[in-house]
């Protein structure tokens, strides 16, 4: 198994708050990768530092075997990492298409939306500000699956879905890592249809790494060990 991108000894302070408490991570390449745990748990302050949008206090972060601790997240956006915040993911004032537009080569059509959600072909002329809180997650993902972007980081990409996007959205991401994509996804839960396409699953508590392993391994970690799997 081949490592695409990892965190070593990583530490993250916010203040005087320390989030992250020297996780060691590694996000397999062409796989997904699920990030599992509560609010405060450290989750999306991993996607965060992968990305290079928080700064690590001690550790480091290492893409394809060379060290970009000091790479910034616009420079690593250039070398084709995509990160999908948990808010404002898209541009409110831009229409669906023009948000779609925006990763799409010169002149293509944004109805290819189509392709991924059908539900926003007949939103393409409304301002994304304007659409419900599961209908923008599927124009973020779309936008981000459109992208030319290898490397995904989505933080809570299902949240706000129906169960019927939910689902479609998790096959998605199970594609994308077929066509050779490396993608990672945090959320608070595990919906099933994500256990079916996850590749490697880790669960954080307050800020460190209390499970890594494959996802049908979980639970019968934490039954061995009589503890609980929520942090």
């Amino acid at each position: 198994m081949s490592v695409d991108i990892a965190l070593y000894g990583a530490r993250v302070r916010y203040g005087p708050l320390e989030a992250l408490h020297g996780v060691d991570l590694a996000v397999p390449a062409a796989r997904l990768t699920v990030l599992l745990g509560r609010n405060g748990a450290g989750r999306t302050t991993v996607l965060r530092a992968l990305a290079g949008t928080v700064a690590l206090a001690a550790g480091r972060v290492e893409w394809r075997g060379t060290d970009v601790t000091r790479l910034s997240a616009h420079e690593r956006a250039r070398r084709g990492l995509l990160l999908v915040p948990d808010r404002r993911a898209v541009f409110g004032s831009l229409t669906v298409a023009e948000n779609l537009a925006l990763v799409l080569p010169p002149g293509a059509d944004p109805g290819r939306a189509r392709e991924t959600y059908p539900a926003l072909a007949p939103l393409l002329g409304r301002r994304a500000g304007t659409l419900s809180g599961g209908e923008q997650r599927m124009l973020a993902v779309a936008r981000a699956l459109h992208s030319p972007a290898r490397l995904l980081l989505l933080d809570e990409p299902t949240q706000g879905m129906s169960p019927a996007a939910t689902a479609r959205t998790c096959a998605l991401l199970g594609e994308a890592t077929a066509a050779g994509r490396t993608v990672v996804v945090a959320e608070q839960s595990l919906p099933p249809a994500l256990r079916a396409v996850t590749g490697v699953l880790y669960e954080l508590r307050r800020g460190g790494v209390v499970f890594a392993g494959e996802p049908a391994e979980w639970p019968e970690a934490w039954s061995a060990t009589g503890r609980p799997s929520g942090p």
